[in-house]
């Protein structure tokens, strides 16, 4: 599963890149920068995560609800953002909002999973 995480992840960054890029050259004040930004930042994170659960840093069921988090909060907010730019509408209703609560909740599920982690060692 960690290795479909970390692919995610590849494609995560590609997005990331080129939302950054349309936002630049074709349609800038979108929002598609922060859209772009926030798939950046967590397609690194999903790497960094990976590698602590890997090495006993984080326990790993949590540590595993927190790549999935980071993956889906961040997909949610940053295709919103793109649905509003080049379809005219949100993906549905709350949909970034949704993502942003989603990517907040993992940050803390990772809290846990760090001192789960630190406690059993």
């Amino acid at each position: 599963m960690t290795h479909l995480l970390l692919a995610l992840a590849g494609f995560m960054g590609a997005c990331g890149v080129v939302l950054t890029a349309a936002s630049a050259h074709g349609k800038p004040g979108s929002g598609l920068d922060s859209a772009g930004y926030l798939l950046l930042l967590h397609a690194a994170a999903i790497i960094a995560t990976a590698a602590a659960i890997r090495s006993d840093l984080l326990l790993r069921p949590l540590g595993t609800v927190t790549l999935w988090g980071f993956a889906l909060g961040a997909g949610l907010f940053a295709a919103d953002v793109a649905a509003r730019a080049y379809l005219g509408h949100r993906l549905f209703p709350m949909a970034a909002p949704t993502g942003g609560v989603i990517l907040i909740v993992s940050w803390l599920v990772m809290v846990a999973a760090a001192l789960a982690a630190a406690r059993g060692a």
